[in-house]
């Protein structure tokens, strides 16, 4: 296993073997903990309405490859949930996952936790 997917999602991931993925990661490492947080806040400021990553990009001004994998991260550090909630970004009218905090998680069909 690579020492990539050790440090994962703490450091940016990449996928294969081109050397363009490392360096694309390597170059967003530095900014990596400042564009997580200001994903983390705008999730948390939208409440149970949740957020798009394309919404966050409208918002923020920031591009989608920097901001797309930030929600990934965040999600797989357990900080963001899929609200269950889907809306259609306007760029391209495709579903997006709608992501929110943990704690306006849907409960599951049933009641059950």
């Amino acid at each position: 296993m690579s020492e990539q997917y050790k440090t994962y999602p703490d450091l940016p991931g990449y996928k294969g073997e081109a050397e363009t993925g490392r360096e694309a990661a390597a170059a967003i490492a530095p900014r990596m903990g400042r564009l997580q947080r200001m994903v983390h806040q705008m999730v948390t400021e939208r409440g149970a309405q949740g957020l798009t990553p394309e919404e966050a990009c409208d918002m923020s001004g920031e591009t989608r490859v920097s901001l797309q994998p930030r929600f990934s991260e965040l999600k797989a550090k357990g900080v963001i949930v899929d609200s269950g909630m889907r809306r259609s970004n306007p760029s391209s009218w495709k579903r997006a996952v709608v992501w929110v905090l943990p704690c306006y998680r849907p409960e599951p069909a049933g009641g059950e936790a």
